[in-house]
């Protein structure tokens, strides 16, 4: 099985953790960009052939996505999946985790998952349904990140969420508008899973109850709420900060 990949950066982050995977790669005739061309020094190095095509080709192949003027094949990547997590968990005494509650844009998981491996996130959760597939358009966003942080599928997030708290002791914090008390109040340290949950809905019903704690963004503005990514990346980064604080 193999799958497309575009932008630049999506191609930087292939060659630098995975160019064994790399099958073809689509260049742009007579693009001249001092990025590309970096990026295709590195591919004839590795003896990796390159195919010139026209633009109309590139937006049909990216279903008009901005592909910079680059698209490789690559060998299908590991999917994980719940049966992955103990092996997952068991390599991190502290694990730090980011659940997605119900995000279905992929530019968003892609952006999410981007934040996620800056703030060193050991892997990050998705329901199976209702969520965002880990398609070109969101590897690309990720610039990279999708081929370092493990995203797992699971088939029924509350039981996911319970075994966490069971089995491992991992403290589950959910952002909601409603929490009567900020993250900035909150202890974010130790054996963390921060939950989001899609923009304007948040997180299910169900998603909210198996949380040990809800905590909201304080906003002073005339907006009542911000980009799901722009949200999980101030949650991660607290707790880095805590982290960082108390160590």
């Amino acid at each position: 099985m193999s799958e497309m990949i575009y932008g630049i950066h999506a191609m930087q982050g292939m060659l630098a953790r995975s160019p064994e995977r790399i099958l073809d790669v689509y260049l742009l005739k007579n693009r001249d960009d001092k990025r590309l061309n970096s990026v295709i020094e590195e591919l004839e190095s590795l003896g990796i052939a390159i195919k010139l095509v026209d633009r109309k080709w590139l937006d049909e192949q990216s279903a008009n996505g901005v592909h910079q003027g680059i698209m490789a094949k690559i060998k299908e990547g590991r999917s994980y999946h719940e049966n992955d997590l103990p092996n997952l968990l068991s390599q991190k005494p502290e694990p730090f985790i980011l659940i997605l509650d119900g995000i279905t844009d992929p530019h968003n998981l892609g952006a999410c998952i981007r934040s996620a491996d800056a703030a060193g996130v050991d892997l990050i959760i998705v329901p199976k349904d209702k969520s965002a597939p880990l398609n070109a358009i969101a590897k690309k966003v990720a610039c990279g990140a999708a081929e370092s942080v493990p995203v797992i599928r699971v088939t029924n997030l509350a039981r996911t969420l319970r075994m966490l708290k069971d089995e491992y002791q991992i403290w589950i914090v959910g952002a909601a508008g409603e929490a009567d008390h900020s993250l900035y109040q909150s202890n974010l340290t130790g054996k963390l899973a921060i939950v989001m949950g899609a923009e304007g809905e948040g997180m299910r019903r169900l998603t909210k109850e198996h949380c040990d704690e809800l905590v909201s963004i304080p906003m002073s503005g005339f907006v009542s709420s911000l980009n799901v990514s722009v949200a999980t990346g101030i949650c991660l980064f607290e707790s880095v900060r805590q982290k960082s604080h108390k160590g």
